[in-house]
């Protein structure tokens, strides 16, 4: 067995707490998952797994060497990664994950220009909207909407997003077009739970910025939903562009508030500030900025 395989393996498994999910992360059976932990258990002579028919946890030597087998294997690819972008093209596996709505919508197209543009990287890309530690969970970038602010990450903004306050003309002319966003507190609005503070919507009046508390019958956890019961005319919806824009152009939904948007919002691809920004991962980053700023 190779020692960094072995590792990479144990590490696998307990990101996941599963041997059969640790080996689906690496793209290996967990027939041979299992070997290689076993094999790295009886080089070392320690166990390192505590394994029940239900469950798999780290011993507590387990979770000292889980530790340090971080640092190890991040570095080994970062010795690799070096090598290889003086002396080759970009190659190797990319994982990435992305959220939902944005993902299903643009990341194909976009991912499968840069594929034929680049035969010797694949792709493995986890759709979500739930927060994802990419240190702990194995991700080699992430991409997300948002307004940034955190420090544990490097950043690099790939494309503005416009974030828009929208509803469908039937929905206006069955109970009044607001005339201000202080309007909005007696509306129902669709609740959009991805953003920090939800249920307070900002603006820029007069230069000065305003919260406005909305409440109402519907709440998701994905653009996309939120703008289908936008169209539905069943509220009014806070929602990205790019999940209206469609039902925009076709005056399914139109916008308000345009004068007053407060949000800043962009897309973002992000990495750890002490992961080797490979080859590969810079191609694509620099690929998906060129394409998005383009749109």
């Amino acid at each position: 067995m190779d020692t960094i395989e072995g590792m990479r393996s144990f590490a696998a498994v307990a990101a996941e707490s599963s041997f059969t999910n640790g080996g689906k992360r690496l793209g290996l059976s967990t027939k041979l998952v299992s070997k290689y932990v076993r094999q790295l258990e009886e080089r070392l002579g320690v166990q390192l797994f505590n394994r029940t028919t239900r469950s798999v946890a780290l011993t507590e030597i387990g979770q000292l060497y889980y530790e340090r087998c971080l640092v190890l294997i991040e570095e080994f690819d970062e010795v690799e990664s070096a090598v290889q972008d003086r002396h080759h093209r970009a190659r190797g596996r990319i994982r990435m994950t992305a959220p939902t709505g944005f993902g299903e919508q643009h990341l194909p197209h976009l991912l499968a220009g840069f594929l034929r543009q680049e035969p010797d990287i694949s792709i493995d890309l986890e759709l979500t909207n739930r927060r994802v530690s990419l240190v702990e969970e194995g991700f080699d970038l992430g991409l997300r909407i948002a307004s940034l602010t955190d420090s544990t990450m490097i950043a690099r903004k790939l494309a503005p997003m416009r974030m828009v306050i929208c509803a469908a003309p039937e929905y206006l002319k069955r109970t009044g077009r607001p005339g201000h966003p202080a309007a909005l507190a007696t509306h129902d609005c669709i609740i959009d739970t991805n953003f920090r503070t939800a249920s307070n919507w900002p603006f820029l009046i007069d230069g000065t910025l305003t919260s406005v508390s909305v409440k109402g019958r519907f709440r998701v956890n994905a653009p996309r939903a939120a703008a289908e019961m936008a169209r539905a005319g069943q509220g009014i919806a806070l929602c990205p562009l790019y999940a209206v824009q469609a039902y925009i152009d076709a005056g399914q939904l139109e916008i308000l508030f345009a004068d007053c948007e407060a949000l800043d919002f962009g897309i973002y691809a992000i990495y750890p500030h002490n992961r080797h920004l490979t080859a590969r991962v810079r191609v694509l980053v620099d690929y998906l900025a060129l394409q998005l700023r383009q749109r």
